[in-house]
């Protein structure tokens, strides 16, 4: 039986009731729909619709379905069903009788979808912030391993100066703690229960809304039944979070891709994640990296479709919104299913240190630390920057470093140059001159890997709180 058949005298056209099923991927908020289900049927309790002893029924009811679905995943093969909510509804009264359709009593599916919605999106950002978690330990186990060994930082592409290898795997930890942020904002403006919000203009039980929200964990009930049938801003600030933290992802990938490759070979690439050339037997592919790139787009494009999906709906439910789930559920389970491939990834990759130091030395990255030389001499930042230049140009000339020119040919070019500059230059003291908060000086480093460490065990207090 249909939930809305009364009024209709014909069936509807076999293709078009297929087409317009969700069941197909709804079933996957099936936990939320039961647990949402759950606090309904209590309320109901409360509000005297149902006894205590209806009441256990249902929630031996919904406890059996529950049951069934885990056990068994052709349960969920009903073709019958239309949507999650449809075929919750039937089972139940196939397992409990008549007394299951009094569990839809003073609800609307268009708020259990609001609030199943809901239910995913919040568990979901808290299974990112755990996988964000070890993500992002990973990157401080591998800088605290790093110690001080050096490498270029790129601007533009081309060396820039020399940090720490632990400097540069941190500063994609505080990338990733951006991601946590947004995801938990996310969370925080989400919580909110629309049960109780009934089709649009509220519920026909004297509902105990409170009750209801406490019981979902949800912070309070949503405060307008218009808005919170029809509001879908927590999927696309979701989904908008999760398109910049693929963002990073693939960031993170072109790097590792680029560093990997012969002409850098700062990164070794593992071969647990790595596949071969059917045609040329030498090669070792980035694979997992470039299909960390590649899904980028997919998560992008879904919050693209969120968008364009709800940018002419009017108020307040329509069945438009219906194409907003599997948008939502592809993002979703594209990063749930790469991040810890990445971690993997990240646990398995060798580091060539040695390879990065000899290119820590090389391509006139000590300029600033001469140009800081000078300043600290009394020389104006500018005209420092104009003599090291002309320095600079000299080594071109000679095909040299700076620290190769004499004392002599530095001299001539500005007389503020002393013996000590030498010992400037060193790639040691070209690290220790960026001695402030957040540089690359070993101290400040070793400090942001403890402040790091302390970050990412308040991030797993916060999400064990929530459970």
């Amino acid at each position: 039986m249909k939930m809305w058949s009364g009024r209709f005298r014909q069936p509807l056209d076999p293709a078009f009731e297929q087409w317009q099923r969700s069941f197909p991927f709804d079933r996957c908020l099936l936990p939320y729909e039961l647990e949402a289900s759950r606090a309904h049927a209590h309320a109901l309790e409360r509000a005297g619709i149902v006894s205590s002893e209806e009441l256990a029924e249902i929630v031996r009811g919904l406890e059996q379905i529950g049951e069934k679905a885990q056990a068994d995943p052709a349960f969920l093969d009903d073709p019958d069903a239309e949507d999650v909510h449809h075929f919750v509804e039937k089972q139940l009264a196939a397992l409990i009788g008549e007394i299951g359709y009094k569990l839809h009593s003073g609800r609307s599916r268009n708020e259990q979808i609001a609030t199943d919605l809901r239910l995913y999106v919040r568990a979901t950002i808290d299974q990112l912030q755990l996988l964000l978690a070890d993500w992002m330990a990973e990157f401080v186990s591998r800088a605290e391993k790093a110690g001080t060994a050096a490498m270029p930082a790129y601007t533009h592409t081309q060396r820039a100066e020399p940090v720490l290898v632990a400097h540069w795997l941190l500063s994609y930890v505080e990338m990733f703690f951006r991601d946590c942020d947004r995801l938990a904002d996310c969370r925080r403006r989400l919580n909110l229960c629309p049960l109780g919000s009934g089709a649009v203009a509220g519920a026909t039980v004297a509902l105990d809304r409170a009750a209801i929200a406490a019981d979902l964990g949800f912070d309070a009930p949503t405060a307008n039944s218009i808005d919170a049938t029809s509001d879908r801003d927590f999927v696309l600030e979701f989904v908008q979070a999760l398109s910049v933290l693929a963002t990073h992802l693939s960031r993170w990938a072109e790097e590792m891709i680029l560093f990997s490759t012969q002409e850098y070979g700062f990164v070794s690439l593992p071969e647990a994640y790595s596949t071969g050339s059917s045609a040329m037997p030498q090669k070792k592919n980035a694979d997992l990296l470039e299909l960390v790139r590649g899904k980028a787009g997919r998560v992008i494009g879904a919050a693209t479709s969120l968008l364009v999906t709800m940018k002419g709906l009017t108020l307040a439910y329509d069945k438009d919104m219906q194409e907003t789930q599997e948008p939502l559920f592809e993002a979703a389970q594209t990063v749930l299913s790469t991040l810890p491939l990445v971690t993997g990834w990240m646990k398995n990759v060798a580091f060539d240190f040695a390879r990065m130091q000899e290119a820590a030395h090389s391509g006139f990255m000590n300029a600033w630390a001469a140009a800081t030389y000078l300043v600290e001499r009394g020389v104006p930042s500018r005209l420092a920057h104009e003599v090291v230049g002309k320095a600079v140009r000299l080594c071109v000339e000679r095909g040299c470093e700076l620290q190769e020119l004499s004392l002599g040919e530095l001299q001539a070019i500005h007389a503020a140059f002393q013996d000590d500059i030498y010992k400037a230059l060193e790639l040691e003291s070209v690290l220790s001159i960026h001695n402030v908060e957040g540089g690359t000086a070993p101290g400040q480093v070793k400090r942001s890997i403890q402040r790091a460490e302390q970050k990412i065990a308040q991030l797993r207090g916060d999400i064990h709180a929530h459970a």
